[in-house]
């Protein structure tokens, strides 16, 4: 079985315990306006295009046989994203390599070939490897494939999901996954549409699944200035701790600004582009707040 990965990084210190390798599979059925990934929304292989490092040769509008590329009489580099077949011609010419392809075909073993290099670096440190995205539930069948196999090889695993899979599916991962890393962004309200891309999700049927099941869970909470910064969503934090004591810790995930570039190289309008990163002491005042009291 295969699927389309995003990318693979390894001795990642951030997405769980010990040093893990994170697979980042493509495919997020959110649409989370600060997305520092937004190349993970589309579940297939995407064209990215830098206009910084574009040089204006016209390369990539001689090969292009989907007429993707177009220079303008101005000498403008100008690309119609919806024409694109993620084909890659474009991307072969370029000598600036202004362009790539977000996400390629890989078999499960492939992947498992990649994890299995760093097991020994799993095993002193306690670590393993982290199945995110986008949301890696999104390639169910494919991430059970991944699951499966490291299991198979004593590799602990961890997943990152924003939990807005269906309690069916959860339970056939919960037989596979160690950790799971569970994004805490809204709870349900009219905002939820607007910043999130879908209304009325919650975390608590996934919370209770869980506890059920006895799995360790890390709440990661995006806190993003002017959308969730108030004592309500902070007093909600400490009220899930509190419920759910298999909720180990809550983590802040406070804003930063790194990922903002990504959403123009794909061809969509970044939203927060007045919010500035949020400076270290600000992140540690909020997490004073979310503490267990």
């Amino acid at each position: 079985m295969g699927g389309i990965v995003l990318d693979i990084q390894r001795f990642c210190t951030q997405d769980g315990p010990g040093i893990r390798s994170t697979v980042f599979l493509k495919g997020c059925n959110l649409r989370c306006q600060w997305c520092h990934n937004p190349e993970s929304f589309q579940r297939s292989p995407q064209l990215g295009y830098s206009e910084k490092k574009c040089v204006g040769c016209g390369s990539c509008v001689q090969v292009c046989p989907q007429g993707v590329h177009r220079l303008s009489p101005e000498g403008k580099h100008e690309v119609d994203f919806k024409k694109c077949t993620a084909c890659g011609k474009c991307v072969e010419v370029c000598p600036a390599e202004a362009l790539r392809i977000f996400g390629s075909f890989m078999e499960a073993e492939e992947v498992l070939a990649e994890v299995r290099k760093d097991r020994k670096f799993y095993e002193r440190s306690q670590g393993g490897v982290t199945f995110s995205g986008g949301e890696a539930a999104v390639q169910f069948e494919f991430l059970l494939e991944l699951l499966d196999g490291c299991k198979r090889e004593g590799i602990s695993t961890a997943l990152e999901t924003n939990g807005a899979i269906s309690m069916e599916r959860a339970a056939e991962l919960c037989k596979q996954v160690d950790l799971f890393l569970l994004d805490f962004k809204l709870e349900p309200s009219a905002d939820q549409k607007k910043w999130l891309g879908v209304s009325g999700l919650t975390i608590r049927p996934l919370l209770e699944c869980l506890l059920q099941r006895n799995k360790p869970v890390i709440l990661r909470c995006p806190i993003i200035p002017g959308v969730n910064d108030t004592e309500k969503h902070f007093s909600r934090i400490r009220a899930l701790q509190k419920e759910f004591p298999n909720i180990r810790q809550a983590e802040i995930m406070a804003y930063h600004d790194i990922g903002k570039g990504k959403w123009s190289e794909i061809g969509l309008r970044y939203q927060l582009g007045d919010i500035k990163t949020v400076p270290a002491a600000q992140k540690e005042i909020w997490e004073k707040r979310i503490r267990k009291e």
